[in-house]
């Protein structure tokens, strides 16, 4: 007989998107069998589950959970296979209990760990939704931003109703500074910014190396086809690298708010009126069902489906 091991338990939750403790009892009963587990879960009810595990869930919400000294806050994305179902109550019901959870833990896998109010953790709540609403649904990332300084925030925005979500961290002066006027509208400005503007990267200190190389070889390369004289290829490869930056970096991006400013010379204004220093620290930024594939399905065909029709 085959051992159950960690792995099989996983390989068996992804296939079926049981709870962790159905998936065990059904390996030990089709002894490691994992074709012979997942007949199991099926004839025990799971089936709407199964059938919808290998589905690809792009709806759904993010939503920001913040520390009430401002100084973390943490995004968690829950995704569901249609805009429809994520307006369903009982969805929406579990995202605000999950949001509340996601403060007090570390990691995805202490948060699917979790208990909620029902009693049961967030992962078996889950699979009970499955089978009740008859979508995938899947408690996909979270992650977490402190401030790691003596004054400042973590600001959070979250955009379209859950469609993006943004927490910011920005260091100032001190506490003074961090009350001030032009301190807290330049934070909500710029975290609008990076909902707007997606950025990959705060600054260009932060863009590796190896990509500033390849784009430089990829413009050498677009004046070379454009027969410019390779003598002034290095000063229009400059210009066009620190263009690029714009379109990368939060703090080189032009101010969707102060129109001809970049974000950096906002955020110098800013600190010029608040009476002391403010200094971008990081960001976080999700879209809801960004990397994943958004198959066309039929629904109402599956559904007949599952019904046996």
């Amino acid at each position: 007989m085959a051992s159950v091991t960690p792995q099989l338990i996983r390989e068996l939750r992804e296939r079926t998107a049981a709870g962790m403790t159905d998936c065990k009892n059904a390996l030990v009963e089709a002894e490691g069998d994992i074709d012979k587990a997942v007949e199991i879960i099926l004839k025990k009810g799971k089936a709407k589950s199964a059938k919808r595990a290998t589905a690809t869930a792009t709806e759904g919400e993010i939503r920001a959970n913040m520390a009430t000294d401002g100084r973390a806050g943490t995004l968690v994305e829950i995704n569901i296979q249609t805009d429809f179902a994520a307006r369903n109550d009982k969805f929406k019901a579990f995202v605000d209990e999950v949001a509340q959870l996601v403060g007090n833990v570390n990691n995805l896998d202490e948060l699917l760990a979790s208990k909620m109010a029902a009693g049961k953790t967030v992962a078996e709540i889950r699979d009970d939704l499955i089978a009740t609403i008859g979508e995938k649904i899947d408690v996909r990332r979270m992650q977490r931003l402190t401030l790691d300084a003596p004054a400042g925030n973590v600001h959070s925005y979250v955009h379209m109703n859950g469609k993006i979500g943004v927490l910011l961290a920005t260091a100032a002066e001190n506490d003074a500074v961090a009350k001030h006027e032009a301190y807290l509208k330049f934070v909500d400005d710029t975290a609008m910014q990076i909902a707007a503007m997606s950025p990959l990267y705060l600054d260009r200190n932060q863009v590796p190396a190896a990509d500033i190389e390849k784009q430089k070889e990829i413009f050498a390369e677009q004046l070379k086809q454009e027969g410019k004289p390779e003598v002034a290829w290095p000063k229009i490869i400059e210009g066009k690298v620190n263009k690029w930056y714009t379109e990368l970096c939060v703090v080189d991006q032009d101010s969707v708010i102060e129109n001809g400013k970049s974000v950096d010379q906002v955020r110098a204004e800013a600190a010029q009126q608040a009476g002391g220093s403010i200094t971008l620290l990081g960001f976080v930024r999700f879209q809801l069902g960004e990397g994943l594939s958004r198959a066309e399905e039929d629904f109402a065909e599956e559904a007949k489906k599952m019904a046996g029709a």
